[in-house]
Formats: C-alpha cells, structure tokens, sequence
C-alpha cells in the first residue's frame, strides 16, 4: 500500500511538484513522510501538516492509505 504526499502554496513550487505517492513501508509518522519524500530537503521551520484532511503534528502517525499534505503557515486578516 501506499501513502499519497500533496504540497501547496510555495512548496509546490519550491519542490517542483504538486503530489507523489509513496511506498508505506517504513513510514509511521508525517516526519517521515517528509523525510522519505525529500531526502535533499530539510523540513523548512514553521511548516504545517494535514492527515486526511485534519491538522497533524509532526508526529502524528500515519498509515499506508493516508493522505499527508505540507504547507507552509499562511496568514490573513
């Protein structure tokens, strides 16, 4: 099974891409999501994290079938 990964806002365009699915071997938290993701890449400061559509920490576990999305904080009034 797999795990599919969506960036948004400056990431996208950052990294080059929009989505990509990975492999969930291995991968139990949406740090490592990251990580597998993005070797290259450290995980910029501030950055924010969605698991099937509800705000993640870090931390927060995830499971082959799971959608994790980054993007950066935003701001508004």
């Amino acid at each position: 099974m797999s795990i599919k990964v969506r960036y948004f806002a400056s990431l996208k365009e950052q990294l080059g891409r929009s989505d990509e699915t990975l492999p969930a071997v291995g991968i139990a938290s949406v740090r490592q999501v990251w990580t597998a993701a993005n070797p290259q890449q450290p995980l910029p400061d501030n950055i924010l994290a969605a698991v099937n559509m509800d705000y993640a920490d870090l931390d927060s576990p995830v499971r082959a079938g799971d959608e994790v999305a980054f993007f950066p904080p935003v701001t508004g009034g």
